[in-house]
């Protein structure tokens, strides 16, 4: 005998529902998300003598406690269905799409019961890919989170102290936050002599010397000068963003050391660094969507929906239309299209390929993308047989499909 298991999730209490093979309701429950809820979800399931290899359970998500409790509990027929698969299918019980949480544990239930031969069994990552996942989200984050820090910098520094805005290169070089700090206002900027900025530069390495007095010029830039109450108001502010930077790009580094590392010690890395234009971020990225398991991409057509570089074909008699792809992995599209456009610098037929197609395009945007789906396409092969990519040899392949045409 079979046991479908619905799970409706949230971040304090679980619905369930326990289904059998013929579709019958054996029972449903409300647990907590405790280890008082946990002991009355296996109790519940211990009474109808299942063990748990004959027990199939489906969740909307893979980031919860309760999917460690289930492993640690030895299930292994465990389902992630996405949210719109949910919502494609309520109507199998209301016409109307009504719904709460125990109909929605008991929709899930039901779709295993009659779908799991289209589903793919979720399987957890290695614990080296699940740590480099972890890493590339949080170093995405970090970026994310600074360039708003960033922003937020230079827009109180245009209010009272724009100087500070164009002495570097950049702003949020470690030079020019260091000097923020130090110097948070016009006045203090000022009262530096040449010499005292030479030092500065010096103990901060500026490695452009023969520059130093250009930069000390652009202290004294005709800008209006602000009143000393907006001083006042602001500068213990920008003070404070620009530690803020200077702890968050150092902790970025830190966390791009320790994914250099292990990305180095995963099975697949020749494969990923291989890549034309992926460099050290976009290669372990790429290998934190693909993850270990190959059943879950059987076809690369599966690979670029999920990625969102192919569109959408709706076809009907005599009408059909080609649309863009919005339900896919957003992170995953800008990871591929990113590729893309560095690959246009690195690869030649990747750069031909784009000038040939740009034309046709919606956008540059839209041109990067389907270079993308190509290389997607590429991708997925060269998983699939762990080989590394070899530029020569894709060329040669491609000469053959030309002659043939």
């Amino acid at each position: 005998m079979k046991l479908y298991i619905g799970i409706d999730w949230s971040a304090k209490k679980h619905d369930l529902c326990f289904m059998n093979e013929q579709g019958g309701v054996l029972e449903q429950l409300e647990i907590e998300h405790n280890q008082a809820g946990l002991k009355k979800f296996e109790e519940s399931r211990k009474k109808y003598e299942i063990g748990v290899e004959d027990c199939y359970v489906g969740i909307e998500t893979a980031r919860n406690l309760i999917i460690d409790f289930l492993l640690n509990q030895g299930y292994r027929n465990i389902f992630i269905l996405a949210p719109h698969l949910i919502q494609g299918n309520r109507t199998r019980y209301a016409v109307s799409r009504g719904h709460d949480d125990a109909s929605d544990a008991k929709l899930i239930a039901e779709i295993l019961r009659t779908d799991r031969g289209r589903l793919i069994p979720w399987e957890p990552d290695s614990l080296l890919t699940q740590q480099i996942r972890a890493l590339v989200s949080a170093i995405d984050f970090l970026t994310t989170e600074m360039v708003r820090v960033q922003n937020r910098l230079r827009d109180t520094l245009e209010r009272y102290y724009p100087q500070a805005t164009i002495l570097f290169s950049k702003l949020d070089t470690r030079i020019s936050l260091e000097f923020i700090m130090l110097y948070p206002n016009p006045e203090s900027a000022k009262a530096l002599t040449l010499e005292e900025f030479r030092s500065f530069c010096k103990a901060n390495r500026y490695p452009k010397p023969k520059r130093i007095a250009e930069i000390y010029g652009r202290l004294y830039a005709d800008f209006p000068k602000s009143n000393p109450s907006t001083v006042l108001i602001f500068q213990d502010e920008v003070v404070s963003l620009a530690e803020m930077l200077v702890i968050m790009k150092d902790f970025q580094r830190e966390k791009e050391k320790q994914l250099e590392k292990k990305f180095k010690n995963h099975p697949d890395y020749e494969i990923y660094q291989s890549l034309p234009g992926t460099g050290k971020l976009l290669a372990p990225a790429l290998l934190a969507k693909l993850g270990d398991n190959r059943a879950r991409f059987p076809n690369p057509e599966v690979l670029q929906a999920v990625a969102g570089t192919s569109p959408v074909t709706f076809s009907s008699g005599k009408r059909k239309t080609v649309r863009f792809r919005y339900a896919c992995d957003h992170q995953f599209r800008k990871y591929a299209q990113s590729w893309a456009m560095h690959s246009v610098e690195s690869s030649s037929w990747a750069h031909t390929y784009f000038e040939n197609i740009l034309p046709s395009s919606n956008s540059a945007s839209h041109a990067y993308r389907r270079l993308a789906n190509r290389w997607l396409k590429i991708l997925w092969r060269l998983w699939m047989d762990v080989v590394s990519y070899d530029e020569v040899y894709h060329l040669k392949q491609r000469a053959k499909f030309v002659i043939k045409q």
